[in-house]
């Protein structure tokens, strides 16, 4: 490892080339590689190259650049702001890099590192914004990656924004230094402004602005309403890590992994309201007084929910009482936890001449006298993803078996679903009761029933009917003995 006090070989800088001359020597990949890379930039491309290929040629057509069709001499780079050696030939890329350091210009030798003056980055591009990656001697393979995850975590309208906040810089100048500066910035970009340009709404963005820069106080809260997936960290969508980087503070439930909580930000206040045992659990109404108290008082929160926010997670209720107070919101999908198991099993929920249609559900939807109107649905082919259906598997499988499905009908059940210790079973509609006494189940099982089950993968799973017979086996057993 590198020691704490460890020194650049290589100093990262910014140059100016609005309107410059910047040429690139060479004919083929390397060059038009360059070429691609300078044309994010308003630079002026000179590429001198005798025998261009046909793919640099039809990039210098659609990009407008000079085309010096002809052999290097060292007067085809004079004038330029930089240089960039991409003939793939030794001898002339060093050639190239003689003449331009005679000449006082900058080079870049592609892949020559002792050729050059300085690197070109791996860029991840938000203009006015940029950020450039740099590895010095760990190669490019590793920027790239770099530049690759840092490019999934910027909002593409970053560059929207900055372009808006340079806008204002004049404006907000003028307000006094300190705190009332300090916290029009921070307003701007993580408030109103930021959401509005997110969402395309650039008047309304301009508009914000202006009244954060008539306003003392600081503006209102915004609350996220946020699916934390299944489970699985790489399965939280990017504007959820984004959201969270951004909290003041995080407001999440039990099945929400400790993991994804760590993501938020480091300072940002986290509220645990879900049930856990031997806890308390907040009631509906408490969370609801609790994410408009934390909106009142202009804070930003991700209400992190497992799976999506929008699928069993009460989030009517809590949007209903953020609109009733006044409390901007958004809501950020998640990866629901019928697809995660759907994906485990690489089981498809609609399958041509088998299922067109699916049904999201509960178990506890059949505990009533009479079937609800998705059992019809199950019945006549749809697949049937039942939530939390483990304490109640036989009352659904013989309630759907009594309605008319049959007991052969395919189905899946996974336990953790997109985790690492996730359990896979398979079996029938029949075999289905076992589960109820499965007490070694204690994470949250996703059950789907239907014919287009038969499509999954079961080479990882366990089936049902195994359990189901070593407790026949084990009932008989006691009440032999109860007979002896």
């Amino acid at each position: 490892m590198s020691p704490a006090n460890a020194k650049l070989n290589a100093f990262p800088v910014f140059m100016r080339v609005d309107g410059e001359a910047v040429a690139i020597v060479g004919n083929g990949e390397e060059a038009l590689a360059k070429a691609r890379l300078l044309a994010q930039s308003s630079a002026a491309l000179r590429i001198i190259a005798d025998n261009a290929d046909a793919e640099l040629l039809a990039f210098i057509a659609t990009a407008g650049a000079v085309h010096v069709d002809a052999a290097y001499d060292a007067a085809q780079i004079e004038g330029a702001a930089m240089v960039f050696a991409a003939s793939g030939d030794e001898a002339l890329d060093r050639r190239v890099a003689e003449d331009a350091r005679r000449l006082g210009i900058p080079v870049n030798a592609v892949d020559r590192p002792e050729l050059c003056d300085f690197f070109t980055p791996a860029l991840v591009n938000r203009a006015p914004v940029a950020i450039a990656i740099g590895t010095e001697g760990a190669g490019p393979v590793l920027a790239q990656l770099l530049r690759v995850r840092i490019d999934r975590m910027l909002s593409p309208s970053l560059g929207r924004l900055a372009a808006l906040a340079a806008s204002f810089r004049a404006a907000a100048e003028r307000l006094p230094k300190g705190n009332r500066r300090r916290r029009f910035w921070n307003d701007f970009f993580a408030g109103a402004p930021a959401k509005a340009v997110e969402a395309g709404e650039f008047a309304k963005a301009h508009y914000a602005a202006l009244d954060l820069l008539a306003s003392g106080a600081p503006a209102m809260g915004h609350i996220a309403l946020v699916g934390a997936g299944p489970g699985a960290e790489d399965l939280l969508t990017l504007r959820a890590h984004r959201l969270l980087m951004e909290a003041d503070a995080i407001v999440y439930d039990a099945l929400v992994p400790e993991a994804i909580v760590a993501m938020g930000r480091r300072d940002g206040e986290r509220l645990p309201v879900g049930k856990r045992k031997g806890c308390h659990s907040k009631s509906q109404e408490e969370i609801n007084a609790l994410l408009i108290e934390l909106g009142s008082a202009g804070k930003r929160v991700v209400r992190l929910k497992s799976g999506d926010p929008l699928v069993f997670g009460r989030a009517g209720e809590e949007m209903a009482a953020l609109r009733e107070a006044g409390i901007a919101y958004e809501v950020v999908p998640g990866v629901t936890a019928a697809f995660a198991a759907a994906a485990d099993f690489e089981l498809p929920l609609t399958l041509r001449g088998v299922s067109s249609s699916m049904v999201f559900t509960t178990g506890h939807d059949l505990k009533g006298n009479s079937l609800p109107d998705w059992a019809k649905l199950a019945i006549s082919g749809a697949t049937v993803a039942v939530y939390m259906g483990r304490s109640v598997a036989a009352e659904v499988a013989g309630r759907l078996i009594e309605a008319g499905l049959s007991p052969d009908t395919a189905v899946a059940v996974v336990e953790n679903a997109s985790l690492g210790n996730r359990r896979r079973f398979h079996g029938t509609l029949a075999d289905l009761p076992s589960l109820e006494a499965r007490a070694d189940l204690t994470g949250p099982v996703m059950t789907i029933i239907g014919d287009a089950v038969a499509g999954a993968n079961f080479e990882r799973s366990e089936p049902l009917a195994a359990h189901r017979q070593e407790e026949d086996a084990a009932s008989a057993a006691a009440a032999d003995g109860v007979q002896q």
